[in-house]
């Protein structure tokens, strides 16, 4: 018999308008990168320093062709940061593990401050630019949605662990 150790996340996205109404909701599985998995090998196995603050980003619809498993923050050629609001990418704040599970009690919301069409979502170690680690990206399941001036984005991620 043999055990696989997975890591895996899902983020949970809800769209409300100006006026609190739910427009729309999604989920988004994260596909890993390099970069995180090389970064949490080299956390917990070596001498790697923890990163104690992560950041959500988001995909535009803009310049999109797909996500890669190399993408970094510096390099990601096939897609472009989304950012119809104003402000840096904000914080994600996990609770502690437990049962194999980790997420935020608190979600992570977006003003919208332009119209946009978003893909998916990013969990990464920088609050602005192409520095640090890129530790997965997502697509939304139901496709590409619109954000329009006033929504709000509000966002949890969850993390967990198997070993099946």
């Amino acid at each position: 018999m043999k055990n696989a150790f997975k890591v895996g996340g899902i983020f949970e996205v809800s769209c409300y308008d100006k006026f609190g109404n739910l427009k729309w909701r999604d989920e988004a599985k994260n596909a890993g990168t390099v970069s995180g998995l090389n970064h949490m090998l080299e956390t917990e196995f070596r001498s790697g320093a923890a990163i104690t603050a992560w950041f959500i980003g988001l995909i535009s619809n803009n310049s999109y062709s797909n996500v890669q498993e190399n993408d970094t923050l510096a390099s990601h050629a096939n897609w472009t940061e989304g950012n119809p609001y104003t402000g840096n990418r904000p914080g994600w704040t996990a609770n502690a593990a437990a049962n194999k599970i980790m997420t935020n009690n608190n979600t992570v919301d977006f003003t919208i401050s332009a119209n946009a069409t978003v893909k998916g979502a990013f969990l990464a170690s920088n609050n602005s630019g192409t520095g640090g680690t890129l530790w997965c990206t997502a697509l939304f399941g139901g496709g590409d949605q619109a954000v329009t001036i006033g929504d709000t984005l509000k966002i949890t991620y969850t993390l967990t662990g198997s070993t099946t």
